[in-house]
């Protein structure tokens, strides 16, 4: 089968399409047929190692794991002798720890859920890691109440697009920050209320907010407090130096909160697809690229700021 690996941590061009041994489910595991996958930071990390801490588990000087990409949707081609909830020609969703950009994968079946019939496989790989981030950062982090006011912080990203709909859903009242050629399509995602961060800085328009569920990450820990109401929650979904990310769990106390890695789990999969399948989230996808150019959507995910997910598409590549 065909597959996407890396020998070596690097930019986008350590990426080869090669072929490789197709996999065989064990007795816990589902082989899924991948029609489709997504980009994610997680997987640009791993191919840069950055930050160096990656290496702890990835490798010191080089991948131990020579797999990439973590989202996918396809059809289950077979199942192990112990998988009871799915079974050859479901059509699924989910995340695996590496190796979703390629013809097949193996994966339990905990890290799946059954993908929507009204969904197509792009939109559906396009909200695992991006959709769980935001469902778990707003809902269990935040402890997101209907009516409250909420603050997206890079409201035209992957995770952002995803929590701007998801907040919506739960019946808060939405700002959303990004810059402006993405306003209308914050609008058009349910934002009640946009901020253009070139000409504004949110930390300074006197507005307070019942949470902030930052993905920028690219304010100190006085400039958050600044605009929190005084039982006020600001959730970081990600961060941009080691620096910062220290100044906010040192400093943060119990008002400011990192996240960490989202829990990829059946039944918030299936809460996901609930959404989806009801309208109240839409994904949005930037570009979709074939199997075969994964490393120029690697590289266009670096360089560019994305409007929502990046694709990659391998059934019909």
């Amino acid at each position: 089968m065909k597959a996407i690996i890396y020998q070596e941590y690097g930019p986008a061009d350590v990426l080869k399409l090669e072929e490789v041994e197709k996999p065989t489910p064990k007795e816990n595991e589902v082989l899924v047929k991948i029609h489709a996958a997504s980009v994610n930071s997680l997987d640009w990390r791993r191919m840069r190692a950055v930050p160096f801490l990656v290496r702890t588990d990835g490798g010191w000087l080089k991948p131990k794991d020579t797999r990439i990409g973590a989202d996918l949707a396809g059809v289950v081609e077979a199942v192990g002798s112990n998988v009871r909830q799915f079974k050859p020609g479901d059509a699924v969703f989910g995340d695996v720890t590496a190796g979703a950009y390629a013809e097949y994968v193996c994966t339990k079946e905990k890290y799946i859920a059954i993908k929507p019939a009204s969904v197509s496989f792009e939109a559906a790989a396009s909200t695992p890691i991006a959709a769980l981030t935001a469902l778990q950062g707003l809902r269990d982090h935040g402890k997101i109440q209907a009516g409250q006011k909420v603050l997206v912080n890079g409201a035209s990203g992957g995770v952002g697009t995803f929590a701007v709909q998801i907040a919506k859903s739960f019946g808060a009242e939405v700002t959303g920050v990004c810059r402006t050629r993405n306003l209308e399509m914050a609008r058009s995602l349910g934002a009640d209320h946009v901020i253009d961060y070139t000409k504004e800085d949110f930390t300074r328009s006197g507005q307070l907010y019942d949470l902030i569920y930052d993905v920028a990450a690219n304010h100190s820990v006085r400039e958050y407090k600044r605009v929190l109401k005084p039982n006020g929650i600001c959730v970081v979904a990600g961060f941009t130096t080691m620096t910062h990310l220290f100044q906010v769990m040192l400093l943060g106390g119990r008002k400011i909160i990192i996240m960490g890695s989202a829990k990829v789990d059946t039944n918030d999969l299936a809460i996901i697809g609930e959404l989806l399948e009801a309208g109240k989230v839409v994904p949005v996808i930037d570009k979709i690229y074939p199997l075969s150019a994964t490393a120029e959507a690697l590289r266009h995910f670096e360089v560019e700021h994305a409007r929502g997910k990046i694709i990659i598409s391998v059934v019909d590549d």
